[in-house]
């Protein structure tokens, strides 16, 4: 008996921060309904209220990760190691961007709900590094899943915010199951859902395993992670569900979903026959061909599609996915080069977190009573709102890749990931990473265009009526992405040590 209260202590000691998100996520259910009369309405100021409480939750995660000393667990249900800090670290700071984001999206009557369902998001991605197990894996991504459903309808009402929940709930259903079944084939092929024992079964004797049903596995976890990630060709949901939900939700599906997906691959994808070594992802020939195919393929028909895109978030939905595919790029590069691929792709993750939702917080804090919804309604900031102009500037850079911001940071590191690989493919990734960032400047550039060199005789009435809540947040995110540039070698150090 003392044994198993050890064990368990041991085990709740490794998620701790998670802990304290889901607890807090008890208390807004459990009280939240005795806030709202039997009408549905509730007193003025309540979602502050909520707010500020998941803000104390984040902030209580944040201490006790920020306490804690990256370690080496890999026995039990959860592993602790410098993957799972760098993704707590950075799933908790723009955690709490999105609650600064979500501030008055969200009716005082569904606040409690709406910031229940964010913080389940959050422990659910954390979860999803802690992992030690196939099962755990799943049970994290499905807590991000479920409480998204919930969240995307809570925000705002109405007919396209109903289609778009619909659409993103089919499709995540369907991506889940991919995902079941590659699992499927992969505890079939070694005989264990424990990742540790799966990858010590493969470095011990590979021929014991089926290199096919490997094959089919890693197919079908591809597939099934790619819908979180919005790879082609399991993006389609995208600009659809972005245009039809909350700024604030748009954001969350652009980056939260990443982090999880990709994250999700990081300790996956060398479970399915690659080569297995402490601290090297080296893609089997199959497994870089494909990542290869979806990285130019996703790459492409974002930037191509973003091109015609009038709505804001349409297009921001077409970026999503092709920063996709550029950190698809690293993984088919693998940790081999001497910038290496794995790496290059959890830093380019942390610099796309700031820099898109920098946007998406700015364009939130430009339209307090006049919402920024089309590129037209950019036409003129500068003139009225010329520091959010100047901050949302920053940022567009930024996902261009100029200095001096982080995004020129990231892509560069891609890019050397890519050529330094060795291979023709690498060569071919690389050349094509850099047509295709020059390609989305031209949909960045035209967004900074409409904001200084255009007028707009109705641009008067956004003076002084910012949302200032998200445009903090907005400040904040621009600040670390200029920060990163001047100082990066910090962050390249942590998911160095990530990928180790």
């Amino acid at each position: 008996m003392n044994i198993a209260i050890e064990q368990i202590n041991h085990a709740a000691s490794l998620i701790a921060p998670e802990i304290a998100l889901l607890a807090t996520v008890c208390v807004m259910f459990l009280v939240g309904p005795f806030l709202v009369s039997e009408t549905g309405a509730a007193s003025n100021g309540v979602r502050q209220r909520w707010g500020s409480l998941a803000l104390l939750a984040i902030g209580v995660a944040g201490m006790i990760w920020y306490n804690s000393v990256p370690q080496e667990v890999t026995m039990g249900p959860f592993r602790a190691d410098a993957l799972l800090w760098y993704t707590r670290g950075l799933t908790l700071s723009l955690g709490a961007v999105l609650v600064l984001v979500m501030w008055n999206q969200t009716s005082d009557s569904h606040a409690a709900e709406a910031y229940a369902c964010l913080l389940s998001i959050i422990a659910g991605a954390n979860l999803v590094a802690a992992a030690n197990d196939l099962v755990g894996v799943f049970l994290g991504l499905e807590l991000v899943s479920i409480p998204t459903y919930v969240l995307l309808y809570l925000l705002r009402g109405g007919r396209a915010t109903r289609e778009a929940t619909v659409k993103y709930f089919l499709l995540s259903v369907f991506s889940s199951a991919l995902v079941l079944y590659g699992m499927s084939w992969l505890y079939g092929a070694i005989g264990t859902t424990n990742l540790a024992g799966i990858a010590d079964a493969l470095r011990a004797n590979k021929s014991t395993t089926e290199p096919l049903t490997l094959r089919l596995a890693l197919a079908l976890l591809v597939a099934g992670l790619g819908f979180r990630i919005t790879a082609v060709p399991f993006h389609f949901y995208a600009p659809d569900v972005f245009e039809g939900v909350a700024q604030a939700n748009a954001a969350m599906l652009s980056f939260v979903p990443k982090v999880v997906g990709f994250v999700a691959l990081v300790r996956l994808l060398p479970l399915t026959g690659a080569t297995l070594s402490p601290g090297l992802w080296l893609p089997s020939e199959s497994a870089q061909m494909l990542l290869a195919i979806l990285s130019v393929v996703t790459m492409f028909i974002g930037n191509l599609l973003a091109l015609r895109q009038k709505n804001l978030q349409r297009l921001l939905a077409y970026s999503s996915v092709a920063n996709a595919g550029y950190m698809l790029v690293g993984l088919a590069a693998g940790n081999v080069g001497t910038v290496g691929g794995t790496s290059a792709m959890l830093f380019y993750l942390a610099c796309y977190g700031f820099m898109t939702l920098g946007v998406f917080a700015l364009l939130r804090g430009a339209g307090a009573e006049h919402p920024v919804v089309t590129r037209d309604d950019l036409r003129g900031l500068s003139r009225v709102q010329p520091v959010n102009a100047l901050l949302l500037t920053v940022c567009l850079l930024s996902l261009i890749g100029l200095p001096p911001t982080a995004g020129f940071w990231g892509k560069l590191n891609l890019f050397f990931a890519a050529w330094t690989e060795g291979t023709h493919t690498g060569h071919w990734l690389a050349a094509l990473l850099a047509l295709n960032a020059a390609i989305a400047a031209w949909y960045y550039l035209r967004l900074i265009a409409l904001m200084f060199l255009e007028t707009d005789p109705d641009a008067e009435k956004r003076r002084n009526k910012k949302e200032l809540v998200a445009w903090l947040a907005g400040v904040f995110c621009t600040a670390a992405t200029v920060a990163i540039f001047f100082s990066p070698q910090w962050l390249w150090d942590v998911v160095v040590r990530a990928t180790s």
